[in-house]
């Protein structure tokens, strides 16, 4: 098996860019409709908006590699970071807090150049206490091949093998000088999802880490996506990834045998495009609520109140299968007639729409108004 690196046009990619021309011209439009939408914001909600969609990425680029964390957590550990919330006596689990900081690091270097010290930071976050790595804000050295493989021990099926350790920080040198060099003002500019798009799978294609590649390759995906803004934001791509996880390895794997990505470049667009829409669909969420929460002031109670607030805790998709009388109960406290009448009134101000009858009514936010 020949791998991409080990081809004499690497690291020379190529692409048809009319293939990725539409997608283009639709991710800065998209962009722009995002941008106009946060400003119709309150700076509250700009800052919930900001510390959901660090959570949300933190917790989801996780997920991909298979650790599962508590989003909770995370989000706290953001806030604390952004000096929104005083420091708690609860430790929080180094994974927790190394994606926290490395999402609030994106944020605020956005605009910075990429660097080697960037890459060793981000390195440390996300391997923060590992005892049984070797290389902790360095890049790998090990006389071992790195190898994505899958199967039993004794008949692995590699999916990819990486550089040799002694040619990774000659390869990271060259994958640095890129990167800046291909950013909007960099000499030689690239469309952002192209570059995005090249730089993950570039990146994931030396896989200069003992451990932590594919987050920090995200990471970075997401850094060349915010910089085509010109301001600071956040793209759900890795929560649009994991929704994808299988096409994502799959593509991934592909691409790492050839220098001719023009697909590959193809699936990400898709899947960048698709992020985009629901970090919009967040932010017209997040003025939802805030607008319904106005108009209900004063002619609801707590109990309906502290419902509300914990529906739209769940997003714009809701509780699976809606908000049953029996939840009602549980996070207000309510008795059973109490909770008829709270959600009886709840629909009748539509702020709740009703589905079904008696034990299987279910109740979901009024996100449209009549």
């Amino acid at each position: 098996m020949t791998w991409n690196w080990e081809r004499p046009d690497w690291p020379h990619f190529k692409w048809d860019s009319a293939r990725l021309t539409q997608a283009e011209e639709q991710f800065l439009l998209d962009a722009g409709v995002a941008i106009g939408t946060v400003k119709h914001l309150g700076d509250e909600e700009q800052t919930q908006l900001l510390v959901e969609l660090m959570s949300a990425e933190a917790v989801t680029t996780s997920a991909i590699e298979g650790e599962v964390l508590n989003r909770a957590s995370v989000q706290s550990s953001i806030l604390r970071q952004l000096g929104l919330a005083p420091a708690d006596k609860q430790r929080v689990k180094p994974a927790e807090q190394g994606i926290a900081e490395v999402m609030v690091d994106l944020y605020r270097s956005f605009s910075k150049p990429l660097s080697a010290e960037m890459l060793y930071g981000w390195h440390r976050m996300v391997t923060a206490e590992r005892k049984d790595l070797t290389n902790v804000g360095k890049y790998r050295t090990s006389r071992e091949a790195m190898q994505v493989i899958s199967g039993r021990i004794g008949a692995p099926k590699i999916h990819f093998e990486a550089p040799p350790s002694k040619q990774v920080s000659a390869e990271m040198k060259r994958f640095v000088w890129w990167f800046n060099g291909t950013a909007p003002r960099g000499k030689e500019p690239l469309p952002a999802i192209t570059r995005a798009g090249t730089a993950h799978l570039y990146f994931e294609s030396i896989h200069p880490f003992e451990d932590g590649n594919g987050r920090i390759g995200r990471a970075i995906a997401e850094k060349a996506l915010t910089q085509s803004f010109g301001q600071p934001a956040l793209v759900s791509l890795a929560t649009t990834i994991l929704a994808h996880q299988k096409s994502y390895y799959r593509a991934l794997e592909n691409a790492n045998r050839q220098n001719e990505i023009t697909e590959w470049l193809v699936w990400f667009a898709e899947i960048a495009l698709e992020a985009q829409h629901r970090s919009i669909r967040q932010v017209e969420f997040i003025l939802t609520k805030a607008k319904l929460l106005d108009r209900l002031r004063g002619q609801i109670n707590e109990r309906q109140q502290k419902a509300l607030l914990r529906m739209f805790r769940e997003g714009p998709e809701g509780f699976e299968g809606g908000l049953s009388a029996g939840n009602y109960g549980k996070i207000t406290g309510a008795s059973p007639a109490t909770t008829t009448r709270d959600l009886a009134d709840l629909v009748e101000k539509d702020a709740l729409i009703r589905t079904g009858e008696r034990r299987h009514a279910r109740y979901a936010l009024k996100l449209t108004q009549s």
